[in-house]
């Protein structure tokens, strides 16, 4: 087995759109080769922790509304072309992820890492949830099979808090400056929302060194 290691926020539209890339070849492929791991990367690792307005937020960000509705433009495409629905429209504020990381790192603990990340990116593109909101977490956390109530008491503490900062540092140190970036091995670096055909590549490559 390889491990995959991929750095992402789960308010990246590129890392939903790199996911859904990768699991369609990871479908095609049936017995693929890969361990994955999700590790955190805050876009935002000066938001309040309370979020702020999205629009405010976007038109900080782009320097005014066409700015924001032009850097989306690719986001859409590339959205239906993985087949995934995004509603920018349903996003009303911009959220702190750090919880919804720690989130992520304790449905690992589970087994349900995938499926966390999965459950986060649709309730924040699809539904325009906060995923910032502690009972929206907790909630998320009973719809992939973790307890709800236990879920809602670590995020009431400082639990992992610290791991999470500290992993975040981690990946900034080894030179990534932007999400979704793919590890392959330890070794290669994949920068990116990739397209299936090339995944399905570096699987075949994988498969035929282990063959």
């Amino acid at each position: 087995m390889v491990k995959l290691d991929i750095l992402s926020d789960p308010i990246c539209p590129w890392c939903y759109i790199g996911k859904a890339n990768l699991d369609r070849a990871l479908e095609a492929a049936g017995d693929h080769p890969f361990v994955i791991e999700w590790h955190p990367f805050q876009l935002n690792p000066e938001m309040p922790a309370e979020g702020m307005d999205r629009r405010a937020y976007l038109e900080t960000k782009f320097g005014g509304k066409e700015a924001a509705v032009q850097a989306y433009l690719p986001v859409q495409q590339h959205a239906e072309k993985a087949g995934l629905k995004i509603d920018l429209e349903a996003i009303t504020r911009t959220p702190n992820t750090l919880d919804a990381h720690r989130m992520i790192h304790w449905a690992g603990l589970e087994g349900k890492q995938s499926a966390m990340v999965s459950a986060l990116f649709r309730a924040y593109f699809v539904e325009g949830s906060d995923i910032g909101d502690r009972d929206i977490l907790a909630d998320l956390a009973d719809s992939v099979g973790l307890d709800a109530s236990v879920i809602h008491r670590l995020l009431e503490s400082d639990c992992d808090i610290q791991e999470i900062r500290d992993r975040d540092a981690a990946g900034r140190e080894i030179g990534v400056t932007s999400v979704p970036t793919f590890v392959v091995d330890g070794k290669h670096a994949v920068p990116g929302a990739q397209p299936p055909e090339l995944w399905a590549k570096v699987i075949a490559e994988l498969q035929e060194q282990t063959a």
